[in-house]
């Protein structure tokens, strides 16, 4: 672990903010001691709800190796990973997470995803938005598809 890496995404994310860009959120990617994507909160500037730090930096990274696999990677964020970045560390498969604030932190600054911890937990019909399972035999052709596509790219 790096600090000079831990410190640049603390600056990202202070940078974000004073410049009105977005929330106080920054992360960077890195590889062979080699920061190789940075990324900050974009979600207000762009209107994505998905544009949080990790992820732009997720996807730079991504862009320039030319993978979805980021295994040889490390991560180092402002801040401890809400859910969806969390779930998108491990699609990625980076190697290592480290952050700075936890989700306390970000909580007592307004960002609180303990809601999304909790729904995860229920059950589908008893979450603050209802889910229910339709045609679920039909879409299971699409699984079918895959298990046979001789040629596929697992991940």
């Amino acid at each position: 672990m790096s600090d000079k890496f831990m410190a640049r995404a603390i600056e990202l994310a202070i940078d974000n903010v004073k410049s009105g860009r977005g929330g106080p959120f920054g992360a960077v990617i890195v590889k062979d001691r080699q920061i190789i994507a940075e990324g900050t909160n974009r979600v207000t500037l762009t209107g994505d709800p998905t544009a949080h730090a990790e992820m732009v930096a997720i996807r730079e990274a991504c862009k320039k190796l030319g993978s979805f696999e980021l295994k040889d990677c490390e991560i180092y964020t402002s801040c401890e990973p809400c859910p969806m970045c969390l779930g998108a560390i491990y699609w990625a498969r980076l190697a290592r997470v480290y952050f700075g604030a936890v989700a306390a932190d970000a909580s007592a600054a307004g960002f609180d995803d303990s809601l999304i911890y909790a729904e995860i937990a229920r059950p589908h019909g008893e979450r603050k938005i209802p889910m229910a399972s339709r045609m679920r035999e039909e879409a299971l052709e699409a699984f079918r598809a895959w298990a046979a596509k001789p040629d596929k790219l697992p991940y």
